[in-house]
């Protein structure tokens, strides 16, 4: 009976894996991951498999990844795997808010955000404040997006706290920053989206993470660009640009010459432009990017409007519209057929013109695109008045103008936001410098007073030795000598709070490691507790980011997988310090935020790390990362 139960459980697990086989063409990656997921016991291995083909399938398979997050879940309740039901609820809410389920996705990030707070996980509450920060931003609403992303920078760098509180340190704040850059950038609050920027860029630098050192660079051309400095945003552009070369990383080295071509049609150099966009077109191509393809054709249609080549425009702009239509992209189909129209008014066909600058009208007033809308007025009514039209030319000549007042009073008052917001930044900076100078006059006060304190013990010492005969004396001296470094040390305690409450927290980190220690021990020591031993010591080890927590993590890591590191030394020797770490991590079937954070790179980059590491391991396409490293 118990047999025939377990087949049945096994054809109720594999059966919508069969079918699902039967409709979708999933790589030999994929269909692994899933294989082994499916033949793990129920436990949080199992559910960290769910996860991942949550990951994997996000973008690529929406409702698919679906699926996989809700067995996540399930099996989380199932379990009693408080860690998982929070990640499976994050899960629904990226889902949610993909497919533009604004309810569903608040509702679950809440609930996300509730379950890692209740565990303490400070991991878990910084994914899903960034989650809520990029969110907000999508929807437009700035100020809370902005305040999540301050939430995440303000424990990272209360570190000492966080560690006693949430148990781990974590140090991803440049993405943080860049994140800021973004939202400010959108805000047009350029100045601002320029310092968080070069933040994350020095931040990055520090931690000689290169290829997100090219991400903060692109970023800042962009701006660059946007504050009319166009020297200084090719300068930047073509940095990136090098670094995305060098890794044949092709999907940002298009975004890169993209920009970079942006910028040479901004300095009025449409030839050099045509070259960038003619790779960017290329690029996109090659690795099937839709809505850079489209960007593309549009901006080649641009330069070669600028370059006299008409019908290679007018071709151009046909096809980024295709692509845009295809894709949804309102905004730039209404771009494009603004592109169209003008190069439809210098062959002379203005009626068929009118008509695609009707067009975008009625699409730039929908989605409130006032620089599309702009240019469309501006267009009709030169058209309008060519055909005689001269009633509805003034009309059009209104509108122009009456759009053209709100753009300029928006940018003014962005200005003004601006201005405000850097006031208030560098107010708050000024207010740390001042706490930060009064912190070292308390150092220096204290250093002063442990140099008197010793000064005086001595002097009492001598005089003990010099003259006994006074004893009663030197007995009362040595009662005022007292009662003044009372007075002191009482001075001393109430100006330094902020310094004790620093030794306070190191004190509180070391007694959390020490019972997370012990914890451990008794995990090790129960039958059938690899699972919570596991997940126990990465809560120890995984979380602490210098070298000699890492140092301890390896020594955890070869008691459990002995002889890991010298099999991949022996086999594959050019394997670097990094690349050794991933695959240990890779090993312990560890998600891709997970990585992520110990790591200190994006999940991007976790991407492309795994890119380059089964290029060193000479893997085709048709072997499994995840196989070899699971048979080592």
């Amino acid at each position: 009976m118990k047999i025939i139960v377990n087949v049945m459980i096994c054809f109720i697990v594999l059966f919508p894996f069969i079918s699902i086989s039967q409709n979708y063409k999933y790589t030999k990656a994929i269909d692994s991951l899933i294989e082994t997921t499916n033949q793990r016991p129920d436990d949080s291995l199992k559910v960290a498999g769910y996860g991942k083909l949550f990951e994997k399938l996000m973008f690529r398979d929406p409702e698919m990844s679906y699926y996989f997050a809700k067995k996540e879940y399930t099996l989380s309740k199932k379990i009693g795997y408080k860690s998982g039901i929070a990640l499976g609820q994050l899960h629904f809410a990226d889902f949610f808010k993909d497919m533009g389920k604004v309810d569903s996705a608040r509702y679950y990030y809440s609930q996300s955000l509730q379950g890692f707070t209740s565990l303490n996980s400070a991991i878990g509450i910084l994914f899903v404040n960034h989650s809520l920060a990029s969110f907000e931003k999508d929807l437009g609403n700035y100020e809370k997006a902005i305040g999540f992303a301050n939430k995440n920078i303000d424990i990272y760098k209360n570190r000492d706290t966080v560690f006693s509180q949430h148990g781990g340190t974590f140090n991803l704040i440049g993405a943080e920053y860049e994140l800021l850059g973004e939202i400010h950038q959108e805000m047009g609050n350029y100045r601002i989206a320029l310092k968080e920027t070069l933040n994350a860029l020095k931040f990055f630098e520090e931690k000689k993470d290169t290829l997100r050192q090219a991400d903060a660079l692109m970023q800042i051309g962009v701006l660059e660009r946007n504050l009319e400095n166009y020297q200084s945003a090719l300068t930047h552009s073509k940095k990136a640009y090098v670094i995305y070369e060098k890794y044949d990383d092709k999907q940002y080295k298009c975004y890169a010459a993209n920009d970079i071509g942006d910028t040479y049609l901004k300095l009025g150099k449409p030839e050099e432009a045509i070259k960038y966009f003619e790779v960017t077109l290329t690029l996109s191509q090659e690795i099937a990017n839709r809505e850079i393809e489209g960007f593309s054709l549009a901006n080649l249609g641009k330069a070669s409007l600028a370059i006299g080549k008409t019908n290679r425009a007018i071709d151009y702009f046909i096809k980024g519209h295709d692509i845009h239509k295809e894709l949804g992209y309102k905004k730039a189909i209404s771009m494009d057929l603004n592109g169209l129209a003008k190069a439809q008014i210098k062959e002379g066909n203005l009626k068929v013109a009118l008509d695609n600058l009707s067009r975008s009208i009625t699409i730039a007033k929908e989605i409130g695109a006032k620089d599309n809308l702009s240019e469309a007025y501006s267009l009709r009514y030169g058209i309008n008045k060519s055909l005689g039209n001269l009633k509805d030319a003034l009309v059009d000549h209104e509108m122009f103008k009456a759009v053209n007042d709100t753009i300029f009073n928006t940018a003014k008052s962005q200005q003004i936001s601006e201005l405000r917001t850097i006031y208030e930044t560098e107010k708050k900076e000024q207010q740390i410098a001042l706490q930060e100078n009064e912190i070292v006059l308390l150092e220096e006060k204290q250093r002063a007073a442990i140099l008197q304190n010793t000064l005086l013990i001595v002097g009492i010492i001598a005089l003990i030795s010099l003259f006994g005969l006074l004893y009663y004396g030197i007995r009362q001296k040595m009662k005022r000598n007292k009662v003044l470094k009372e007075k002191i040390a009482a001075e001393l305690e109430f100006k330094k709070k902020e310094l004790t409450i620093h030794a306070f927290n190191l004190a509180r980190k070391n007694e959390t490691l020490e019972n997370l220690k012990l914890k451990a021990q008794e995990l090790k020591e129960k039958e059938n507790s690899d699972a919570g031993y596991n997940q126990l010591i990465r809560s120890i080890n995984f979380d602490l980011q210098d070298d000699n927590n890492w140092e301890n993590f390896s020594r955890y890591f070869e008691e459990v997988h002995k002889d890991f590191n010298k099999n991949i030394k022996t086999k594959y020797p050019e394997v670097s310090s990094n690349e050794l770490r991933l695959l240990a991590l890779l090993k312990m079937n560890l998600s891709s935020k997970e990585i992520a954070s110990i790591l200190n790179i994006s999940a991007e980059g976790i991407k492309k790390a795994r890119y380059r590491l089964r290029k060193k391991l000479n893997l085709t396409t048709e072997d499994s990362l995840q196989d070899l490293i699971l048979s080592l």
